[in-house]
């Protein structure tokens, strides 16, 4: 009988490639048309998701290229052999707590958003732990089954969005996106300073690569995955703009929630797209919170060897719930989750530069 293929324990870049925009592409895209449009003139947003995204293209080929440097290894053994276990045992720890805080913040975020959209009398508590537990019994299983479960669902999410933005042409007002090039460099870096936080989500290639089987295409592959967020995060603000204008967009909470609502299917044939919209983009979210979940339980295991995921994992789950249930109303939600966006991306900074500095500074060698 024929082998059969996917029944290992690794991954393809492929795979890895999907990931990457699978773990960005969430409840940011909700909300950063909004981010942009407040610190930006009409359409000049796009300038700040450009220049952001080349940057976090940048520093996502350089993350990719340190952990393809060790294939095979985990980041607690490869980042022990450059700065010492203790230090390497810190680093890893602190992964765990931050790519902990992502997956609350998303689990508090679907469970806000759904209420205002869609169960407006069932209590944010039951939501956020009916989605808590579908995401947990996902990061109990395995974990390349979970990695690949989102080739399945990447495809889908770009499609339906794809759909909202072509739906959205017939309101479009050209002249919102005039005049252009107007706002000031100060404008500009504030919508820098947004821009990566809606990139959050590269430092899970420290962790997953070491499941790619082959790992000397990888930096490359991640790259071209960088580039689905940075696509679809243009083509969502210009769209958000051209139909709502610059002043409406800074005022709407979720504006691309609002873009899918008003989308018209031609002929009239199916109403309520956003129906559609909300079910794929609670896929999307599925995607980031597993992905951010399972991290924080790969990293732990990795510490803790003896321990087995499933006990982490059910350590964690009431942890993550009842911090969910911490922020009092969307505006803490917000904060926190700005708070967390910078964390994680300064962090990986740090983490990335002290292991390329130190390792260059001792000498060490990579293992592929």
């Amino acid at each position: 009988m024929k082998h059969f293929d996917y029944a290992d324990k690794y991954i393809s870049e492929w795979e890895l490639m999907v990931a990457t925009p699978s773990i960005i592409i969430g409840v940011g895209v909700l909300t950063f048309p909004r981010l942009l449009a407040s610190v930006t003139i009409a359409a000049d947003g796009w300038i700040s998701i450009l220049i952001g995204g080349m940057i976090v293209i940048g520093i996502t080929w350089i993350v990719a290229k340190l952990a393809a440097s060790f294939p095979h290894q985990s980041f607690l053994s490869y980042s022990s052999r450059i700065v010492t276990k203790p230090v390497a045992i810190v680093l890893t720890f602190l992964f765990a707590i931050l790519s902990l805080q992502i997956a609350l913040f998303q689990i508090r975020s679907i469970a806000d958003i759904s209420k205002e959209y869609l169960f407006s009398r069932t209590p944010v508590e039951v939501i956020a732990l009916v989605f808590l537990l579908v995401v947990i019994y996902a990061v109990s299983g395995s974990r390349v089954g979970l990695l690949r479960l989102n080739m399945l669902f990447l495809p889908i999410i770009l499609f339906i969005s794809s759909l909202v933005i072509l739906f959205s042409i017939n309101r479009m007002e050209w002249n919102h996106l005039f005049p252009i090039f107007e706002t000031s460099f100060t404008g500009h870096m504030k919508g820098l300073v947004s821009a990566p936080t809606s990139y959050v989500g590269v430092f899970i290639l420290l962790f997953y690569t070491s499941l790619v089987k082959k790992t000397k295409k990888a930096p490359k592959r991640v790259v071209i995955g960088m580039c689905i967020p940075l696509v679809l995060y243009t083509f969502i603000f210009i769209a958000c703009i051209a139909v709502f204008g610059n002043e409406v967009t800074r005022n709407l909470i979720f504006p691309t929630i609002e873009l899918a609502k008003g989308a018209e299917v031609p002929g009239q044939f199916f109403e309520r797209f956003e129906s559609v919209f909300f079910t794929i983009w609670i896929m999307a979210i599925f995607n980031t919170t597993a992905l951010a979940f399972d991290i924080s339980v790969f990293a732990l295991t990795s510490i803790f060897k003896n321990t087995s995921k499933h006990k982490i994992l059910f350590i964690l789950s009431p942890l993550v719930y009842v911090t969910s249930m911490y922020p009092q109303d969307l505006i803490e939600v917000s904060m926190f989750g700005a708070y967390i966006g910078n964390a994680v991306f300064i962090y990986t900074i740090f983490v990335t530069v002290l292991l390329l500095v130190v390792g260059k500074l001792r000498g060490v060698k990579s293992s592929g």
